[in-house]
């Protein structure tokens, strides 16, 4: 059973920043990596960034990198989201997600088998 617990979406103007976090309650497997997608309106969900547990190797989507960093806090079982210069296509739900299997790498949709509700992120221009 895996029970992820979002927070830290909202309303942030252009420009501005937003810290995510998710805490992760895993009870029945150890998890290889976490990490965020999103969705926005009309569109299909898409990855954002994610960091391995053990190596704390990290990967973003190019439209991140540099703006977006990723972190772990491996004793609280929570990754965070640290998200700078937001811009207006930004705004989307994020979700926080979990590969419980080993892969080569974890930089896709397809890199991760559970996720949680979602927090709204809205960047006005």
């Amino acid at each position: 059973q895996v029970q992820l617990v979002e927070s830290g979406g909202g309303l942030v103007q252009a420009g501005g920043s937003l810290r995510l976090s998710c805490a992760a309650s895993l009870r029945s497997f150890s998890s290889m990596a976490m990490g965020w997608l999103r969705q926005a309106p009309g569109k299909e969900r898409e990855f954002v960034t994610s960091i391995t547990w053990s190596a704390g190797t990290t990967y973003y989507a190019d439209s991140m990198k540099g703006r977006f960093t990723i972190s772990r806090d491996s004793a609280k079982n929570t990754v965070y989201l640290q998200m700078n210069s937001l811009k207006p296509e930004d705004t989307a739900v994020y979700y926080c997600a979990v590969s419980r299997y080993y892969r080569i790498r974890y930089d896709s949709v397809m890199s991760f088998d559970y996720w949680g509700q979602g927090t709204q992120v809205t960047v006005s221009s």
